[in-house]
């Protein structure tokens, strides 16, 4: 069974800084810890209003916030704000606009250790890239055993038990000028309505062959043998041909795999000697794109045999 690991990622400051091209301003305590996809815009709380309030997202401070606390004594000013710093633990604090953090916001900031990082966009800009960032980082994940490879543009997830050929037909893919994703452990992650695969990073771009041993195949065949993340739009698990299944010979049943609550498109394709394998994958490639576009040979072979 797929292993499903919980949506939660610690992420270091200066990476967090570079991929929302931030400016760090206050460090505290160094890293920041996200579990939510979504982020507070807190000018309900700055009016005292707290049910439903998220300690947990990120916290984003945009002109109309900014001028509210500036509406205020200095006194009542940082009780607000300590009010709110005290709900709970806060990833992180953005300043949109450039705006300028004030003294009494950054003073709870440093008793709390909660990081502040200020932004030149405008605020519904960096709401924009914060829903996508945190969308991709905090999107529900498994990871599957198998070969992720992108053939003719397609996604192509190929399954099976170790040692019925995944590798090996991989290579053979590979040297007909098609793509590697992950091999042996693919770890899938579902960012809205869509399965994106990626090889774990410690692995990523390795490959096994019995026999042989571990080979690089970046360094061997080159950058162009390789890409980092595919949509997966296609399943097709390896099985060592059994005389005493009936394998489907028209592609009409519909098969599917549930992978993260989405169902994707699935084969079975028996393994035996003199079956060439990379032949039969570019075929489905080609035509699950085809089936992509609304164009589906079985049925129309079916319309025509019953003559509608």
């Amino acid at each position: 069974m797929p292993e499903n690991i919980l949506p939660r990622e610690t992420v270091m400051l200066d990476k967090f800084a570079s991929d929302l091209s931030l400016e760090m301003l206050y460090a505290g305590r160094g890293i920041i810890t996200l579990t939510s996809i979504s982020v507070d815009r807190p000018g309900l709380r700055l009016a005292g209003f707290f049910s439903y309030f998220d300690a947990q997202r990120i916290m984003l401070i945009g002109l109309t916030e900014h001028e509210y606390m500036h509406s205020f004594p200095s006194e009542e000013r940082r009780a607000k704000i300590k009010k709110m710093f005290d709900c709970g633990e806060i990833p992180c604090v953005i300043f949109a606009r450039d705006l300028p953090v004030l003294p009494e916001f950054m003073d709870c900031a440093r008793e709390t250790g909660t990081p502040i990082f200020r932004s030149s966009k405008m605020t519904s800009s960096v709401i924009v890239d914060l829903c996508i960032y945190l969308n991709r980082l905090l999107a529900p994940v498994t990871t599957v055993h198998g070969v992720l490879m992108d053939v003719f543009g397609a996604g192509i997830l190929l399954t099976g038990n170790s040692g019925v050929g995944k590798s090996e037909t991989a290579m053979e893919l590979i040297k007909r000028g098609h793509r590697l994703v992950a091999d042996d452990s693919v770890l899938i992650k579902r960012i809205e309505n869509e399965l994106v695969g990626t090889a774990p990073e410690r692995i990523r771009y390795f490959m096994e062959l019995r026999g042989i041993g571990i080979i690089n195949v970046k360094n061997m065949y080159g950058s162009g043998a390789v890409m980092t993340e595919k949509t997966i739009e296609l399943v097709m698990e390896l099985e060592p041909w059994r005389k005493d299944k009936e394998y489907d010979r028209i592609g009409g049943e519909g098969s599917k795999e549930s992978i993260l609550g989405l169902e994707i498109p699935k084969l079975t394709v028996p393994v035996s000697a003199g079956r060439n394998l990379a032949i039969l994958i570019e075929v489905a490639a080609r035509d699950q794109r085809l089936k992509n576009m609304g164009y589906d040979a079985a049925s129309e072979l079916i319309a025509r045999t019953i003559g509608r």
